[in-house]
């Protein structure tokens, strides 16, 4: 059930075919770890975050080449009928790119633009304005993302100067945090008086650590309606990584704060780059804010369950639903607010498999070696044998074409 949280309101931005803001669902995004000048591993890993459900995926445009490769780039997806939006992330040489490759300008949904690398001293407003000037010229939306770690220092040491002399001054983190927002707030106004509606801009100021953020976005939500982009700028590896960005956002949006997400995940060697995409996902839908894909529900294991065969099961059940999820969203509406449930004893394996729409409750330690199957919260059959995971996972795909075909 999707609940019902006062979101706080901010203007809506299209991108691509994508909304931002505005009240509409809160999106996930990516980041590819290609080279992008590098056409054919960009358009593979981007096709896979789109097909994990990245809604818009972020690429970086750090030199000619990759700038040059953007339109093959995209013509390559649309070819293969993959109509995800590409945004452009720009650092210290966008406004020259961007001019230079007229054709990636027109090609990318959206750019992002970090004021704190867009140019130093009397460069910084001028290469800024040609960057928001492009951005009109080709009706593009734009990302003024600033970043704690490459905050414009002149912001800073004004607001510490100023700082101290206040009768009770501001800690130093206080002031730093209060750097971030202005950077950003002051930034978003520039590109107003140049020109740039605020249904073309969306904001962040992403910190590493959970309280500063939460911090940092409480006060951007009191001072602006511009669409919010939220997540921590690095979140780290593995479950530090995962624990910290849930831990963060999902304060926020409890809160009503917050309109696009990123989970900027460090990838574990060989780890699948997607799985940044399934944390958000799953950290929506387990708070009630959207549904992406059945979910399943498992117990985590006891004496009583001394067998690791229910936890393979769940295991084959998630996997088997993702791989099938790309069809069954087309086939199948409403399929991704299914509830499955593996459990592993009589303790809670039939109350919980009653509770949802399909589950299984199978034997634990000394119990008689019988799985029952509880469909719509009544015992519909009973497993014996070897094939209890293949027969379950044909009455889940029977469910599934009875219920939402």
């Amino acid at each position: 059930m999707l609940q019902d949280i006062k979101r706080h309101k901010t203007q809506s931005v299209k991108v691509g075919n994508v909304t931002i803001g505005g009240g509409a669902p809160i999106v996930v995004q990516s980041m590819t770890n290609t080279d992008t000048a590098d056409l054919e591993s960009t358009v593979e890993q981007v096709a896979t975050l789109f097909e994990a459900g990245s809604e818009l995926v972020r690429v970086t445009v750090n030199n000619e080449e990759s700038a040059a490769q953007i339109p093959y780039i995209v013509d390559r997806l649309n070819k293969m009928g993959l109509d995800v939006p590409i945004v452009g992330d720009f650092h210290y040489n966008g406004h020259r790119l961007l001019r230079q490759y007229p054709d990636c300008a027109k090609a990318l949904a959206k750019l992002r633009i970090n004021p704190g690398n867009v140019g130093f001293g009397e460069k910084r407003d001028r290469q800024f304005a040609e960057m928001i000037e492009i951005a009109m010229e080709y009706d593009k939306p734009v990302r003024i993302g600033v970043n704690w770690g490459s905050l414009d220092q002149s912001i800073q040491a004004k607001l510490m100067d100023e700082n101290a002399q206040l009768a009770e001054p501001k800690t130093a983190e206080e002031v730093g945090l209060e750097a971030v927002i202005q950077s950003a707030l002051s930034s978003a106004k520039y590109a107003e008086s140049l020109g740039l509606g605020k249904d073309k801009m969306v904001i962040s100021c992403k910190v590493s650590q959970v309280q500063e953020l939460v911090a940092v976005y409480r006060q951007l939500a009191q001072r602006c309606d511009y669409a919010l982009h939220l997540g921590l700028t690095e979140a780290g590896m593995g479950s530090k990584g995962i624990v910290a960005s849930t831990a963060a956002l999902s304060i926020l949006m409890q809160e009503g704060i917050g309109d696009t997400i990123r989970i900027s995940l460090t990838p574990e060697p060989g780890a699948p780059r997607e799985k940044e995409v399934i944390v958000g996902q799953e950290m929506l839908q387990t708070m009630g804010l959207r549904s992406f894909t059945p979910l399943v529900t498992a117990c985590p294991g006891c004496g009583r369950t001394t067998s690791t065969f229910f936890q393979e099961l769940a295991q084959k059940i998630q996997t088997f639903i993702r791989t099938e999820m790309p069809t069954w969203r087309e086939k199948y509406p409403g399929v991704e607010d299914m509830k499955v449930a593996v459990m592993g004893c009589i303790v809670n394996g039939p109350g919980e498999s009653k509770h949802a729409d399909i589950g299984i409750s199978l034997p634990g330690t000394g119990e008689a070696p019988t799985a029952p199957v509880f469909i719509d919260g009544k015992k519909a059959k009973t497993l014996r044998g070897e094939g209890i995971a293949e027969e379950f996972q044909e009455l889940v795909q029977s469910y599934v074409d009875q219920r939402y075909g």
